[in-house]
């Protein structure tokens, strides 16, 4: 397992904050919200790849399907996030799809050729995006390690401690993790099933490992996380 040291944080690199054309000078006059539906497709695989998106409000599932038409879920993203960063190493069609996961999510979508320009002038821009790139690439990589080698309770546990580790705020000795995700979207993201995620989370909350509800999931000691 890595440390948390090895770990690049999205909330280190800040990119929202950075990127949104609604908060660079010149650019926000040009760009608008568009709001999507539960389940809206924003972009589908095989589409052109010249723009990437920062999540305004909402949550966003980035998937693929296999050749027998199963559906593989890569991400589950929240508000803050961005994706589609792809098509700023040249990608041209996309290879995933991205599709809206609550009523109101608010995406901005920001031209590539805007985005390129940004990280022309920019130094420190291209760094973070590089380290962007390295987190999302690292994660798959342990997510295709972990679905290969590992157990489901493993898998799920492990997902629990990155979880933990990437989004978790330290409450005391404990780590406290924003909840918005179901164990459905767990078990898509561990290739397990709801049932097995649900069995996991309440074996782990009976030895008080870690405590859970609709909003939050508590995590008591993550040395006792394995």
């Amino acid at each position: 397992m890595s440390n948390q040291s090895n770990i690049w944080y999205f909330e280190d690199i800040d990119l929202y904050n950075i990127l949104c054309p609604h908060k660079v000078p010149n650019m926000h006059e040009k760009h608008s919200f568009h709001k999507f539906k539960k389940d809206a497709f924003i972009y589908f695989e095989d589409e052109q790849s010249d723009h990437i998106y920062l999540i305004a409000e909402g949550r966003v599932k980035i998937g693929s399907y296999t050749e027998d038409g199963r559906e593989v879920t890569k991400a589950i993203l929240s508000a803050g996030e961005i994706f589609g960063e792809l098509a700023l190493i040249g990608q041209e069609k996309r290879t995933d799809f991205a599709q809206a996961m609550d009523d109101n999510t608010t995406i901005c979508p920001m031209n590539i050729d805007d985005m390129k320009e940004l990280m022309a002038h920019n130094k420190a821009l291209n760094l973070k995006i590089y380290k962007l790139l390295g987190l999302r690439i690292k994660k798959l990589e342990r997510k295709v390690e972990s679905l290969v080698f590992k157990d489901s309770r493993t898998r799920i546990v492990e997902f629990l401690r990155d979880w933990a580790m990437e989004k978790g705020k330290k409450v005391g000795f404990e780590t406290m993790m924003k909840n918005y995700l179901t164990h459905k979207d767990i078990a898509s993201l561990t290739g397990t099933s709801r049932q097995t995620v649900t069995t996991i989370l309440n074996e782990l909350k009976d030895k008080n490992i870690i405590n859970f509800d609709r909003r939050r999931i508590l995590v008591r000691d993550m040395d006792k996380l394995v």
